[in-house]
Parts: structure tokens; sequence; C-alpha cells
């Protein structure tokens, strides 16, 4: 079985709610019970990195509603850090925010290049 050109944006569709769920998880859970590589990366470059793959995969699901979505993942940052803050266990930090929207700022551009490129590719496999 391959992977057809109207397959692709269900995938994405799919692995974006894999990582939705993923990134709230891992941002809600206490330390203590994340494994511990998870933690060997430097906070803020985790929080930039989750936000650039939600990003792209949220603009290859979505891409006519590019901005939308990254809007939505800002402000899911900051409802991520005001839950944390209310948890006991973590804390809110503007500056993960700030490192959201980084990825945010990061993701978005190279979403949107992404879906072009395999917009294009599809596009003659769509035409036949």
């Amino acid at each position: 079985m391959t992977l057809g050109c109207n397959d692709w944006r269900k995938l994405a569709r799919l692995a974006w709610l894999v990582a939705m769920c993923g990134v709230l998880v891992l941002s809600l859970l206490p330390g203590k019970h994340l494994p511990p590589q998870v933690l060997d990366i430097w906070d803020k470059a985790q929080h930039a990195f989750g936000f650039v793959v939600l990003t792209v995969l949220g603009v290859l699901s979505y891409p006519s509603r590019a901005a939308r979505t990254a809007a939505g993942l800002l402000v899911l940052g900051v409802l991520i850090e005001v839950a944390q803050s209310m948890t006991g266990w973590r804390y809110g930090e503007v500056a993960d925010w700030v490192a959201d929207v980084v990825g945010v700022a990061i993701g978005l551009p190279l979403g949107l290049y992404t879906n072009a490129v395999l917009t294009r590719w599809c596009r003659p496999a769509l035409q036949r």
C-alpha cells in the first residue's frame, strides 16, 4: 500500500492530533513522571521544538487556515502555562511561552513551504 496524494493530509491530521496530545500530556505531567531523556534537553528548546512540530503539522492539516492555526497554538501555549501554574507540581513561565512563539514563528513558514511543495508534487497526479 502506498501513500497517495489524497492521503497525506489525513495522515498529517492524525499526526497533529497525536502530537497535540503528547505535548499536552508532557506539559502537565509532574516532572518526576517524565522519562529522564525528556529532561536532558534545555527546557526552552523543548518548548520551541514542540511548537514547531505542532505548527508544521497544523498547517499541513489545514493550509487554508494557517494563520488561525498559528494563533490558536499561541493561545494553547498561554493555556498550558496557566494550567502548569495551577497544578502545584509545575509552574508557568513567560519565557516558556516566548519559546512557544519562536516555535510557531519557525513552524509557520516551514509548514507553508512544505505544503506548497507537497501540493505541487501532487497536482500532476490529481489531474490524471
